[in-house]
């Protein structure tokens, strides 16, 4: 028998930190990348990322200027969802027809400073169930005490 979802990412982090946790949660959903943003000055940092397809995760996903960001609205809102490829927010943005897909949070340290973003994203739409994004809501305090 499994572990519950929680328990079983708590545990990962505990021995293997970001990455393996991020691998189990990117199992359990469509899209193709589950990634982890610091916010450092103008910029998300990536400090880990999980590709689907296991493929050399091109630059421009790893160091993101904020203003081209979705995590810019996932900070200002508290939360960024989307599956489409029309979403009034997203009007005249540089990533609006390419990343068709996100879901995001913020991650917070216990004195509430926004450390960075806990997200899952892919090109084409891809939908979320919601009992992933609740996973996600319990899962990001954890993961933001792995952000240096």
């Amino acid at each position: 028998m499994h572990p519950p979802p929680l328990q079983e990412v708590r545990h990962l982090l505990a021995t293997g930190g970001l990455q393996p946790a991020l691998a189990y949660l990117n199992q359990r959903v469509p899209h193709r990348f589950t990634a982890v943003y610091k916010v450092e000055g103008g910029v998300m940092r990536n400090i880990a990322i999980v590709d689907k397809q296991g493929e050399v995760v091109p630059e421009h996903l790893l160091e993101v200027p904020f203003a081209s960001s979705y995590c810019q609205f996932v900070l200002r809102d508290g939360y960024f969802r989307f599956h489409g490829l029309r979403d009034d927010r997203l009007e005249g943005h540089p990533y609006q027809g390419i990343v068709n897909s996100y879901v995001g949070l913020p991650l917070s340290t216990d004195g509430d400073q926004v450390v960075g973003t806990f997200c899952h994203f892919d090109f084409p739409a891809q939908a979320i169930a919601d009992a992933e994004y609740e996973l996600m809501q319990q899962v990001a305090p954890d993961l933001a005490t792995y952000v240096p």
